[in-house]
């Protein structure tokens, strides 16, 4: 059977493409998958990566089928008692913060908390030029959602906006904009900090630092234990 396999951040660069096609046999499974890719790029680690199959996350004793879509991940980044709503998408457009901030409030609300990640000028002592985001963005979209309605689970508040930038960012750009409103300060501080924490660990979106002596994919942070597959794994 033929499947077809999708590197993201680093390991496209490690496969030299964005996509593949790769012979399996029947009945073969994620394992099968990562053990054949482990021969052909015996240089490229594996380790820590999660695994994506038609869009949602996989284990290594996931079973394939004719046609699957399998992505390899290298480390990135009941509804709740009263009602909420949650706004959350990818753009390649800048991200108009004032405004989003704004169509978070409610006369509800005693709390709009404010995460606003940009573009910084350095990393580790290099002179950042500019940035590069890229992700599998099917799988994105839904991942944000899923934490979007997950912080009001966990944490009770009202409302979740979620947006991540794609593309070529310049210094003093928002790359992310999370804005959380509750009607309890506590409350949108924990699903803020909470909700960019796992963001970042993850939803499969990464970034490409360019300095003025060469480009590099930011590590990410490692997947949680449920999502990482490790080499031994492939064996």
């Amino acid at each position: 059977m033929q499947v077809t396999v999708l590197p993201f951040g680093s390991l496209r660069d490690a496969l030299g493409a964005q996509s593949s096609s790769i012979t399996l046999p029947e009945g073969a499974t994620v394992a099968a998958l990562l053990a054949a890719v482990a021969r052909a790029y015996p240089h490229t680690s594996l380790r820590g990566i999660a695994v994506g199959v038609n869009s949602e996350y996989a284990t290594t004793g996931t079973p394939l089928q004719e046609g699957d879509e399998v992505a390899l991940l290298p480390p990135v980044s009941g509804g709740c008692s009263e009602p909420v709503s949650q706004i959350t998408y990818l753009t390649r457009e800048p991200i108009d913060a004032e405004k989003l901030v704004a169509a978070a409030k409610h006369p509800e609300d005693g709390a709009v908390v404010v995460f606003d990640g940009i573009v910084r000028n350095h990393t580790r002592g290099r002179g950042t030029l500019h940035l590069d985001y890229e992700a599998y963005e099917e799988m994105a979209a839904k991942q944000m959602a899923a934490l979007a309605s997950e912080a009001c689970q966990r944490f009770g508040v009202r409302h979740v906006t979620i947006v991540h930038r794609l593309g070529r960012l310049q210094i003093g750009e928002t790359s992310v904009l999370i804005v959380v409103a509750s009607a309890h300060r506590s409350h949108a501080y924990e699903a803020s900090r909470w909700l960019i924490d796992t963001l970042k660990k993850q939803v499969p979106i990464w970034k490409k630092e360019t300095f003025s002596d060469g480009a590099v994919w930011a590590d990410g942070e490692p997947f949680p234990a449920h999502l990482s597959v490790e080499a031994k794994d492939a064996s």
